[in-house]
């Protein structure tokens, strides 16, 4: 029997003793958004709970399982049962669940989300059933929710390395074959071949060869992939494995935000899991490939998510792109061949060795096979963590599986702050590459901001180009002098001092800072403004030549007044106002004075009687 042949036979049996115990099992999601739900308290009520009461049950902390909006999730499994889900578990409920189900054999199946068991169970719909999950194919997300993260014999005991195993029987060439073939493009956003990435990087002569998987995700509102380390990091980094062995590299790096502290820690327990295990190091299971894996903890620099930049980081530069070619793949790290991959991209390659290409291309459409991971935020009823086939139509995800927007569905953003905002008429638009491209998007790393009628789409230009203002690393003019610019005129307009012109005259700079700038940030950068202004141009023209924000979001053009003859006098604005502006009596109608109001809007939300009017 070999050593891997053992590590999965023992990891197996550990799994096996874990659930065959015939103790409850109870799990809990504490990855970022679990925690900051309040999973910490709820670890600490279910291990007084189980102490107080002297109930014997195993307590497995585990990952995201991607429903975020229901953090945080406790299940449990007991009594032969299958697992229950219950959400927005806090300590007290978590307490009650527990005393009711593992002393009474009440599992209070009203506050359940379903179960994860294969036909019916008591009423309570199947897990994945729900609306959320009833249109996804879980692939990178598989594990997620399942294995506790920083068990590496959880992972192993899931097909773990399997993958990598399969890899080492076959050449470099074969691996990068199959990949070619299941053609998986790149996740990140720019949607290149990852098979031809590789492809160049192996046929280049040198010697020592870098691969780069890249963590810095930078974008507002999406968080894939730290979710995916956070819950599942050995993925990742047998991905790695694969990739280094096809491209022959024997070093590698993990370029991560420091911002994600989590994801760091878990990352680190994972590599030295590995070392342990004979899955890093000289010889990895007795073949001739060698591989090592270093962290480096990036300061946050939005630009460093470009791959340029990001080798200048790991440098010890300042993180600014350079010129291409040469491209990474024939001159990157240290002047050496380099494959820059991101996360998504490195976490499916597991699957895809184990499984095969034919396999992979079952799934998405011709040309964009597989899922995709997105994070759904913003004005979305149900938000969370995602994975689709390739081809979905974003109604299908904004409606299905987002539930739509609390109020009518304005607007939804692709890409991240480079992506565009599309308007109600382009919701059929199928999630791939070429068709949000036409859109004027992108697909970007993979965030989805949800917005609604109260999102005034002006402010949200403003918004995205003053970040790339401030991330734009100063080093091409167009694009630091450029956003610059755009952003000063939007701010001009959002504060009621627009002009004639200046419409045409975002455009002129938008579309030259799209064709002139040096890297992706620039060449990207515009796409909210110009999205906004092909699809919502009405917003424009009212705050320009109305001054007038429809959205009653820009403060500059917006006004309060009372009604009289409908004020009521019931004394709910004057509580409200932070600034003391409204006065009256009770059962009178009141007073606002503009000139004291600081626009905030609260007297407007508390008035029952639609006395308060803003225009």
């Amino acid at each position: 029997m070999s050593n891997f042949e053992k590590l999965i036979e023992n990891s197996k049996r550990e799994w096996e003793a874990l659930n065959n115990s015939g103790l409850p099992m109870i799990y809990l999601g504490t990855a970022s958004c679990g925690i900051a739900a309040g999973a910490d308290a709820v670890r600490e009520a279910i291990r007084t709970t189980l102490e107080k009461n002297g109930i014997p049950a195993h307590l497995m902390e585990v990952g995201c399982i991607g429903i975020c909006y229901q953090e945080p999730l406790m299940d449990i499994t007991a009594f032969g049962n299958p697992r229950l889900s219950y959400g927005n578990v806090n300590s007290e409920w978590a307490q009650k669940i527990i005393n009711s189900y593992l002393q009474k054999k009440d599992p209070l199946k009203d506050r359940a989300l379903g179960h994860f068991g294969q036909g019916p169970f008591d009423g309570l719909p199947r897990f994945f059933d729900l609306p959320f999950f009833r249109s996804q194919v879980r692939i990178v997300l598989k594990n997620c929710g399942f294995i506790d993260p920083e068990n590496i014999n959880h992972y192993l005991a899931h097909e773990g390395y399997q993958g990598f195993h399969k890899a080492l029987e076959m050449s470099p060439d074969d691996v990068i074959e199959e990949v070619t073939r299941a053609g998986i493009r790149g996740r990140g956003g720019a949607g290149f071949p990852t098979g031809k990435k590789w492809r160049t990087c192996r046929d280049q002569p040198s010697k020592v060869k870098y691969l780069i998987c890249n963590a810095d995700e930078g974008d507002p509102g999406a968080f894939m992939n730290r979710s995916l380390i956070e819950s599942d990091p050995h993925v990742l980094l047998e991905g790695m494995l694969i990739a280094a062995y096809a491209i022959g590299a024997t070093h590698g790096y993990v370029y991560i935000r420091a911002e994600y502290p989590l994801a760091i820690k878990r990352l680190k327990n994972t590599i030295n899991q590995m070392m342990k295990a004979g899955l890093l190091g000289q010889k990895i299971l007795g073949s001739d490939f060698s591989f090592d894996i270093k962290i480096k903890e990036g300061a946050g620099a939005f630009v460093c998510g470009e791959e340029t930049a990001l080798i200048q980081s790991i440098e010890g530069k300042r993180g600014m792109p350079r010129t291409r070619p040469p491209y990474p793949a024939v001159s990157g790290l240290h002047r050496r061949p380099t494959v820059i991959n991101n996360v998504e991209t490195l976490s499916t390659i597991p699957h895809i060795i184990q499984n095969g290409a034919s396999w992979y291309r079952q799934f998405g459409v011709p040309g964009n096979h597989g899922t995709k991971t997105f994070s759904l935020v913003g004005k979305a009823r149900h938000t969370g963590m995602i994975e689709v086939p390739l081809g979905t139509k974003l109604r299908n995800v904004i409606f299905d599986i987002a539930g739509g927007a609390a109020k009518p569905f304005k607007a939804v953003q692709t890409g991240g702050p480079s992506g565009g905002c599309l308007s109600m008429d382009y919701l059929d638009t199928p999630v791939e590459y070429e068709s949000l491209a036409a859109a004027g998007s992108i697909m970007g790393s993979g965030g989805l901001i949800v917005m609604d009628e109260d999102t005034c789409m002006v402010d949200m230009a403003r918004y995205f180009i003053s970040f790339c203002s401030i991330e734009s690393c100063g080093k091409c003019t167009p694009c630091r002098i450029g956003t610059s610019q755009m952003l000063n005129i939007l701010n001009r307009i959002c504060q009621g001092n627009g002009r004639e012109g200046d419409i045409e005259l975002l455009e002129r700079i938008g579309h030259t800072v799209k064709a002139a700038s040096l890297c992706g940030l620039g060449q990207t950068a515009p796409n909210p403004l110009l999205t906004t202004l092909r699809y919502f141009r009405e917003e424009y023209v009212a705050h320009i030549r109305e001054k007038r924000c429809p959205a009653g979001v820009c403060k500059d053009l917006i006004t309060y007044s009372i009604l009289p003859d409908k004020c009521t006098g019931c004394l709910a604005c004057i509580s409200a106002c932070p600034n003391h502006c409204i006065t009256g009596e009770k059962k009178k109608p009141h007073v606002l004075d503009p000139t004291e109001c600081v626009k905030c809007g609260a007297c407007f939300e508390v008035c029952k009687y639609d006395a308060v009017v803003q225009r």
